[in-house]
């Protein structure tokens, strides 16, 4: 009968055993699924992590419905130079050559620091290419795990059992397993060394040399035992760090990177530990981070980068009547303004709106020499930093900023360098930054919005180095080399930008959306 097993204790201690043994099997597998799809974007890795053990599960199942075919596998094919190899000794061989040449990879990149490198866009996977990679370690691994239970136990069913329920325990403890992976990049390159040594052993055993399984264990128990006192010396030194001497800590790492005070103890030990911390404990908060970010980045941006553009520039002229110059130093509402004769080009200077509301209402017209101030002239390949530096020398509020011919290109004021560092601080007449979320993921901004917050808020690296563009509008208009219609779009990486409206001939909103798979 085809439950005839159940009554047999001997069929029951056999498929305890082998869902043991299915287990221990399948810990390489998991491993190697939970490494694969961690190089996926976060919300695709729980399904790739199912999928996986859910193909697992399936090829083993159909394996084991074809046992017969499996144990012919054993059977010699051919012989060379006196060494028969069979169908198994072949793919044992291949799977072999496979894991070794995926462990050496996945370990050089993690080694050379490629794929957290920081400087550069972060870069996933592709689901389906993920994918393909696990079929291929489920066949490989699958294949050795079927053959160990055609040779433990007689019954189909009990076979089948111990599967299912194996990669079922395998399946709830894959998302710990994976978040485990994910969060200690050591435990990773322990796990890419196991593979590599399962690799070694399987081309080894492929060839005819039998090397015993315990020897194999032992080698991975020594090598656990170590990583495991390695984690307990990392949680002791999380004991260590709390929330107050964070904000110190990290002081002491920035000045002794700069050249300042030297920090107490050996800090490159703890750095990783203290980030961790500050960030699940929100020690910093998104405003202060900002800020220490724009202090840094200072010294690398262009003065174009945080100047007020021409077309932007409320100045005024001088040619025009009094009450209209009146009427528009009340109704811009600005402290300082340019002044010119006709055009912007014939640029006289500077002059604060208190003295020239002044000189009109007392003189009836603007006294040049004694309300015009000259201000800072400097060209426009000078960096914020040394820009900032030469305004705090000068004692001038204002620089004026200049092209390869002389001609106005923008101007800068000590506030926008503090924006440069702090963020925007808008005026009452000034159009507010508008940022929509959509239900889809996406969101919707104005044009103007800066490049480097635009970054931040879609998590990747969309700044310029040498400066072309400093707004999202600028850097749609560089991507395609014109202006766009509505409804036209461009793709970076895994971004797409959409332009959903115009004003005149300057991009007015964008969306901004995900690409699911993309590169």
């Amino acid at each position: 009968m085809v439950f005839d097993w159940i009554s047999d204790p001997s069929a029951w201690v056999g498929l305890a055993t082998l869902i043991v043994l299915e287990i221990v099997l399948g810990i390489d597998n998991l491993v190697f699924i939970a490494i694969l799809a961690d190089k996926l974007p976060p919300a695709q890795r729980d399904r790739a992590r199912l999928t996986g053990l859910s193909l697992a599960l399936l090829i083993r199942l159909a394996l084991l419905a074809s046992i017969a075919w499996v144990v012919t596998l054993t059977r010699p094919l051919f012989t060379v130079m006196g060494f028969g190899f069979s169908g198994r000794d072949i793919i044992l061989i291949v799977g072999g050559l496979f894991l070794l040449f995926k462990g050496t990879m996945e370990l050089h990149e993690r080694l050379e620091g490629q794929e957290k490198d920081g400087e550069k866009k972060i870069v996933h996977a592709v689901f389906w290419q993920v994918i393909v990679q696990i079929v291929v370690l489920d066949a490989i691994f699958s294949l050795d795990s079927v053959i160990t239970a055609v040779g433990m136990v007689q019954e189909l069913q009990v076979m089948m059992i111990a599967v299912i329920i194996a990669v079922g325990i395998m399946l709830l403890l894959s998302r710990p397993l994976m978040l485990f992976v994910s969060k200690h990049p050591t435990v990773v390159i322990l796990c890419l060394g196991f593979l590599m040594m399962i690799g070694f052993s399987l081309i080894i055993e492929g060839f005819g040399f039998h090397i015993p399984k315990g020897y194999l264990y032992a080698a991975i128990g020594f090598s656990v035992i170590i990583e495991a006192l390695n984690q307990l010396a990392r949680h002791n030194k999380e004991r260590l760090i709390t929330p107050s001497n964070i904000r110190d800590r990290t002081a002491d790492a920035v000045l002794g990177l700069l050249g300042g005070k030297r920090p107490q103890g050996t800090l490159g030990q703890t750095a990783e530990l203290i980030a961790e911390h500050a960030e699940e404990k929100q020690v910093f908060s998104t405003e202060e981070k900002d800020m220490i970010q724009g202090v840094l980045t200072l010294a690398d941006r262009s003065v174009r980068s945080i100047m007020t553009p021409r077309p932007d520039i409320d100045w005024l002229d001088l040619d025009k009547p009094e009450a209209e110059l009146q009427h528009h130093i009340v109704e811009v509402g600005h402290s300082r303004f340019p002044v010119a004769r006709g055009s912007l080009d014939n640029f006289i200077g500077v002059a604060s709106a208190r003295d020239l509301m002044r000189d009109i209402l007392k003189d009836g017209k603007v006294d040049p020499k004694r309300s015009i101030r000259q201000p800072l002239v400097v060209h426009e390949s000078i960096s914020a930093l040394k820009l900032m530096e030469q305004l705090r020398h000068s004692g001038q509020a204002v620089a004026v900023i200049l092209d390869e011919y002389g001609e106005i290109e923008g101007m800068v004021t000590t506030t926008d360098l503090l924006e440069a560092i702090a963020g925007e601080f808008p005026d009452e007449d000034e159009e507010k930054l508008t940022i929509e979320r959509g239900e889809d993921g996406s969101l919707t901004v104005d044009g103007w919005i800066d490049i480097r917050h635009a970054s931040r808020l879609v998590e990747a690296d969309l700044v310029d180095d040498t400066d072309r563009y400093s707004t999202l509008a600028g850097f749609i208009l560089w991507q395609l080399g014109h202006l766009p219609h509505e409804g036209e779009s461009v793709i970076d990486g895994n971004l797409l930008f959409q332009v959903v409206a115009l004003k005149g001939r300057s991009i007015d909103k964008v969306r901004i959306r995900r690409i699911e798979g993309a590169i």
